[in-house]
């Protein structure tokens, strides 16, 4: 299986991304092809609403930035991975402008399963991504394979990695 995870977090070594790097690692270790795309690092801007990839552009976006990246691994990809810290109860700003992205596209023609990968200092703080991305795969018609959750002191832990790579390799 090919996994596309999307890293939304803008620190290179933070939480978010010691999470996909051990969930990647027992998907691997599985077989599947991993490809990370840390979004949080690129330069990717929100949806215009010009509607040109609707009405001109073929589903195409006028827009010429790192979105092309993901947008040519979403064509291959069979599992999408969004994977973001909170920041002030919600995914990060770089991993939402990617996902509005989406709407020139429309649903990813192949992608049939995802899961939810969130980070954060305290509890409590998930619920407004966790129905954002509930509503996003309800759209996409995927199935859910999983939320994974941690905060606090449970970032970075050696249960957290543990768990982290049980996972990937249970797909």
């Amino acid at each position: 299986m090919k996994i596309l995870v999307l890293n939304g977090s803008p620190r290179l070594n933070g939480n978010t991304t010691a999470m996909v790097d051990a969930f990647a690692e027992g998907a691997r270790e599985k077989g599947h092809e991993v490809n990370i795309i840390p979004v949080g690092q690129k330069k990717i801007v929100g949806c215009l609403g010009c509607e040109f990839c609707h009405t001109r552009g073929n589903g195409q976006c006028v827009q010429k930035d790192d979105m092309g990246e993901v947008y040519k691994e979403l064509e291959t990809a069979d599992m999408l991975v969004f994977a973001s810290p909170i920041y002030f109860h919600s995914i990060t700003g770089q991993l939402q402008s990617a996902l509005t992205r989406f709407y020139a596209t429309g649903k990813p023609r192949k992608v049939s399963q995802t899961a939810l990968f969130l980070s954060s200092g305290a509890p409590g703080v998930y619920d407004p991504a966790i129905q954002q991305y509930k509503r996003v795969i309800n759209y996409f018609e995927a199935e859910d394979k999983g939320i994974k959750t941690v905060y606090g002191g449970n970032n970075k832990s050696a249960e957290m990695f543990a768990d982290m790579k049980i996972f990937g390799k249970a797909l």
